[in-house]
This record gives structure tokens, C-alpha cells and sequence, in this order.
């Protein structure tokens, strides 16, 4: 017997023997009491195979309290957490309000985006906790040699592999082009045209329908000074009400984007655009150009203020009154001069420098 012979088995070789060890170290059969098996024991239990008699047994049951209490656990958390977003992160970390939309836009453009990253987080998550696991299941084990076996024309998986990605592509192109054919489209009739111009570094706005129109913008610099805001050009929109943008540029192109509409449309020079929207809530929202557009691109800013009927009307009698009557049209330039005139100054200057150097 190998305790006899003083030789000690293996961790394997005493995992498949049915004997056990004995408390003066040495190996042999269990000691059964009146023919029964030891009490806590049993004959044939299993755990990953067969258990050696003698081996105490762990009721099924408490691995079953266990798992339970894990995913309990785990789901307690994950509700915790979906609970305490705040309203930026249940909105994408996107502008706007939770509470009330901006725009009858605003919903659908933020379930879009939404949807999408939550999408893309589940596929992330499969695929890395797939790379980990294979990485730690399947890793180099002490005592192995050669290379595994290789997996070759499965032609399921490959089957898998390929029209997944496909079924996911189609069904965010799906989305996508379904709510983008919706933003884009226009009514016959809108409640208001705003005609807005961008120029190098401002904007000018005209309210076609009233053939009035905003000061000209003049270029800002927000230099943080008291008083900065409340010179950027101003564009007033009655709230409720479908607005058209027909959007110009008079010199590069350029992007009109009013951040808390969460839509943005280029503007090129030679070239109109266009998209409707209709404010849903009152109130004063930024605006930028969202296309480098030059040296001071960052200061071309301006403010649309969401007003009622009412107020509305008392601006565009306030512009006819102080005289900003008719269009603001694409033949200015940054500075509100006629290009033929500054081509005229341009030849004055070159002439003068001839002259200097004869």
C-alpha cells in the first residue's frame, strides 16, 4: 500500500482514489460504523464528477440561495443607479430639458441619439466581456504544450458573424433616415420665414413676412465684460408657431446652429438651404456658427429669443418703427458695404502702391 511503502500519492491520484486519508497521515479505506456510511457523508455524491466517499456534502440548495442573492444584488444596483441619473445623463449628456422639449424636434432627435449609444454600449459590452472571457477561459495553462486546436470553417459562426453586423448597420440606417426625413421636411405654408445671412463674423436676420429686419450684426468679441451678451445680434421666434430657416452665406461657408435645438445646418455662399422647427418653449437659447469659418469663428455668436404671439408682434412694430425696414440682402459684406465699392477702394490701393515704388 502506498502509506506502507512511504510514498505519497499525488493530488490527483488521492482526488480518483476512493480512500481516504487518515489523521496519522496515511491512506486507506473509510471506516463505515455498522455497515452506514459516515454520518454527514454519502456513497456516490457529485461535485464536477464524482465525490469520494467520506467527503462532506453541500446541499444544493444554499448554491442556489447564492446565485439568487448575486443577481439580486446586481440588480438592486443597476436600478440604483438608472434611478440617480441625473437629467443630463438621461438625456445623452445632450442640451436641452428634460422636463419640456425645446422644439417639436428636440424629442425625436434625443431618442435617436439616446438609442444609438445605448445600442452601441450593449454590442461593447458583449464583445469585450467575450474578449476577456475567451482571454482568461482559453489562456496557457501550466504543463500545456504545442498550439490549441484551431477552429477552422465554421460555417455557422462566419453565418453569425456576418449578418449581425449587417442586421445592425440596416437598423440604424432604418432609424436614422426615418427621423432625418422627417426633420428635413417642409409645409406648404409655415407660420414664419426667417431669412438669416452669415458673414464673416456675424449674422444679419431677416423676417421676410414682415419685410423687416434685425440691425446688422456686428462682429462680437465676448471678452467676459459686463454688458458682452446684450451685443450679439438678436433673433425673436413666436413660440407654437412652425418657423422656415432659409439660410444664405455671403462669403465662406458656414453652420447656423442653435445648440438647444439640437440640430445645426450649413450655409454656403452661391448656395440656399433650408429646414423648418417649431419652438415649444419660451425662453432665450445660444446660438453659434458651427463651422470654422476664419479668425475669429469663435465669436460668431448670436441669441434667439422664444417669445409669445403678442411680444412678437411688439418687436417687429418696434423694428418698423426705429426704420430697419425691407431685406438685408447677400450684396454686403461683413462690413454692410456694397462689394462694388470695396472693389473700387481694392483698385485705389493698388494704384497707390505702384506709384510708391516707381
Amino acid at each position: 500500500m502506498p502509506h506502507r511503502l512511504g510514498i505519497r500519492a499525488s493530488p490527483r491520484a488521492r482526488r480518483r482514489s476512493p480512500w481516504i486519508r487518515g489523521r496519522d497521515g496515511g491512506i486507506g479505506p473509510p471506516i463505515p460504523h455498522d455497515n452506514e456510511p459516515l454520518a454527514g457523508t454519502v456513497s456516490s455524491g457529485r461535485r464536477r464528477g464524482r465525490r469520494a466517499e467520506g467527503h462532506p456534502v453541500i446541499p444544493q440548495s444554499s448554491h442556489g440561495s447564492r446565485r439568487t442573492a448575486r443577481w439580486a444584488v446586481g440588480l438592486t444596483l443597476a436600478s440604483l443607479a438608472l434611478v440617480g441619473c441625473s437629467d443630463a445623463q438621461r438625456r445623452g449628456f445632450m442640451p436641452g430639458d428634460t422636463e419640456q422639449e425645446v422644439t417639436n424636434q428636440t424629442g425625436r432627435i434625443m431618442n435617436l441619439w439616446s438609442g444609438s449609444w445605448v445600442t452601441l454600449m450593449v454590442v461593447g459590452l458583449i464583445v469585450w466581456g467575450l474578449i476577456i472571457w475567451c482571454a482568461i477561459a482559453y489562456r496557457r495553462k501550466k504543463g500545456d504544450t504545442g498550439l490549441p486546436v484551431q477552429l477552422r470553417y465554421h460555417v455557422p459562426l462566419e453565418m453569425i458573424f456576418t449578418l449581425l453586423p449587417v442586421v445592425m448597420i440596416m437598423s440604424l440606417f432604418y432609424f436614422t433616415q426615418r427621423d432625418a426625413t422627417e426633420i428635413e421636411a417642409l409645409s406648404e405654408n409655415p407660420d414664419v420665414t426667417i431669412h438669416a445671412v452669415a458673414k464673416q463674423w456675424s449674422w444679419d436676420f431677416n423676417y421676410v413676412d414682415e419685410d423687416v429686419h434685425e440691425p446688422a450684426g456686428v462682429q462680437s468679441f465676448e471678452t467676459g465684460t459686463e454688458g458682452a451678451e446684450e451685443s450679439l445680434p438678436v433673433l425673436y421666434l413666436p413660440v407654437n408657431k412652425t418657423v422656415r430657416f432659409e439660410l444664405d452665406s455671403r462669403d465662406v461657408v458656414h453652420s447656423f446652429w442653435v445648440v438647444d435645438f439640437l440640430y445645426k445646418k450649413d450655409m454656403f455662399p452661391g448656395h440656399s438651404t433650408s429646414f423648418e422647427v417649431t419652438p415649444t418653449k419660451e425662453g432665450t437659447y445660444k446660438g453659434k456658427c458651427a463651422e470654422l469659418c476664419g479668425e475669429y469663428h469663435s465669436d460668431m455668436l448670436f441669441n434667439v429669443k422664444v417669445v409669445s404671439q403678442e411680444e412678437y408682434d411688439q418687436h417687429m412694430q418696434e423694428l418698423r418703427d426705429q426704420g430697419s425696414t425691407g431685406q438685408l440682402g447677400l450684396d454686403l459684406n461683413r462690413d454692410q458695404q456694397d462689394w462694388s465699392i470695396r472693389e473700387k477702394d481694392a483698385e485705389r490701393d493698388q494704384k497707390k502702391i505702384e506709384e510708391d515704388s516707381k
